[in-house]
């Protein structure tokens, strides 16, 4: 099994698992190989080294190095695990969304947490109409299960 260190074209930095560079090189022409940020197929493969165990000298007050690509990747992490969990905690409601919002606000149906698609003309008219919208894009990776 080879772990590759890839990138999306967003500069959105994951490890991809496969069985060799051809697997690798294989689900890439195949669009198989997608961010699991931003689902994007535009990946490349970036140089790994072998790490090292190597300490920087007592007092040096610099920034270890790979400390800034270890806290970027916690909050690709959290952004992932907030994601998901709102996934979780809402319903889908699909293209019924700006409907199904209103329902709600107006009291038409029992009050829950919903998610679904809408327009940015629909978004606009539910926020003028006092209706929290948020939007958040979702990967399509992450509508299903990941492993």
């Amino acid at each position: 099994m080879k772990v590759l260190n890839l990138r999306c074209a967003h500069d959105h930095r994951f490890e991809g698992w496969f069985a060799s560079d051809a697997d690798f090189l294989s689900q890439g022409e195949r669009g198989l190989v997608t961010c699991p940020l931003c689902d994007d197929k535009t990946i490349e493969r970036l140089p790994s080294a072998p790490r090292l165990n190597v300490s920087t000298q007592r007092g040096d007050p610099g920034v270890p190095p790979g400390a800034a690509e270890i806290a970027h990747a916690r909050a690709q992490g959290r952004w992932l695990r907030a994601v998901r969990d709102v996934l979780n905690r809402t319903e889908d409601v699909g293209d019924r969304f700006p409907e199904e919002a209103r329902r709600i606000h107006y009291g038409e149906t029992q009050e829950r947490g919903i998610r679904g698609r809408a327009s940015a003309e629909d978004a606009n008219a539910l926020r003028e109409e006092g209706i929290e919208v948020v939007a958040v894009a979702v990967p399509e990776s992450l509508k299903g299960p990941v492993q």
